[in-house]
């Protein structure tokens, strides 16, 4: 299926997220369900200050846990004791089983599609644009048209940055770094991100700074609301980087991909997979982490190869009951968590030595 490119695509986006919103009750309770990465923080903040403006009176942000699919028992179950009338899922991804069935949800989201959920649900997804624009540039560009948001426009340069670079194609960045700097705002994301890799696990202080500052240098400074928290959380994590990254891989027998054990309570297997995706682009890069959750294997997987899709080749592989945090995410960038035996069989279909198992 070819790209529809971007400028296209939105104006049927926008049409669509503004009759979703037009048609809820403002004083009943919306739910922002975002994910905790630097780019779902910030496309749940968005929300989060845009939907007061328009009128609703009740709007409450929750990141994702530690761990969790925004489609699993326990996410539904933390949802539904907050009584949403409406809900907005941003960063989490699509599924066919939706997140609270029944619930009128709007997705927000960027990510390769797993189904589609039902008619009580709104979708609009990025994933078959071009380019495909972060979660947190599509909320600033679905919002926009509705509401002032002129000074929320550093919360979505956050988000972009964090997912798509310092040089990602959304028009509106060049202005909002010249406003901003490019220094600032690299340093919010780099913050925002230390909150959820360091041990702590502490989004609620991130996704705070986004929600009160009145820019990123405000956000890296503030310490009354938890600055020096996540520059505490970023030392953390810069130590357990230096350890794992003496790490060395070891590949596959019979296919383009390459293991990295590390043990960490930190979540640094996204950052590991990315730094050897450029060492070796010819691969896919596994970098599997024993230590972040309890009995299990947490892990990412990059690879540069175009030819390669990381969601379809994981989900290609029988590793028995793999739950839903597996398999999910972009063509070049998945991951997931597994047991330790549903870990070794993917690692089997892969074609690793057993000697390379965990």
């Amino acid at each position: 299926m070819a790209a529809v490119p971007l400028a296209q695509a939105l104006p049927a986006a926008r049409q669509s997220a503004r009759e979703f919103l037009h048609g809820l009750d403002p004083a009943r309770r919306v739910v922002v369900f975002c994910h905790f990465d630097a780019d779902g923080l910030a496309a749940g903040a968005l929300f989060g200050g845009a939907l007061p403006r328009l009128g609703f009176r009740d709007v409450r942000v929750v990141p994702s846990g530690r761990g969790e699919s925004a489609f699993s028992d326990a996410a539904r179950a933390r949802l539904t004791a907050l009584g949403p009338a409406a809900l907005v899922v941003t960063d989490l991804g699509v599924n066919g089983r939706g997140v609270l069935p029944g619930v009128p949800t709007l997705y927000v989201d960027h990510h390769q599609p797993d189904g589609m959920p039902g008619p009580e649900a709104t979708v609009v997804s990025g994933y078959p644009w071009d380019p495909i624009p972060a979660s947190a540039w599509l909320a600033h560009e679905l919002l926009a048209p509705l509401t002032d948001m002129d000074d929320l426009g550093w919360i979505a340069a956050v988000g972009t940055i964090s997912d798509l670079g310092d040089g990602a194609p959304w028009d509106a960045l060049p202005a909002l770094k010249k406003r901003y700097t490019a220094k600032w705002l690299k340093e919010a994301v780099a913050l925002v991100n230390a909150a959820r890799r360091a041990s702590a696990f502490d989004v609620d202080t991130a996704l705070e700074l986004l929600l009160v500052a009145d820019g990123p240098k405000a956000l890296a400074t503030d310490d009354a609301h938890g600055a020096d928290r996540l520059r505490a959380y970023r030392a953390e994590v810069n130590a357990e980087l230096a350890v794992a990254r003496r790490s060395a891989p070891k590949f596959s027998a019979t296919g383009p991909y390459a293991l990295v054990r590390l043990h960490s309570g930190a979540q640094i297997h996204p950052l590991i997979a990315q730094q050897w995706r450029g060492r070796l682009p010819g691969h896919a890069v596994l970098a599997a982490n024993t230590g972040y959750l309890p009995n299990t294997v947490a892990f990412s997987m990059r690879t540069a190869r175009a030819d390669l899709n990381l969601p379809q080749l994981l989900q290609g592989v029988d590793v028995g009951e793999a739950g839903d945090s597996y398999g999910h995410g972009h063509d070049q960038a998945s991951g997931g968590q597994l047991s330790p035996e549903a870990f070794r069989r993917l690692l089997r279909g892969l074609g690793f030595e057993e000697s390379t198992g965990i």
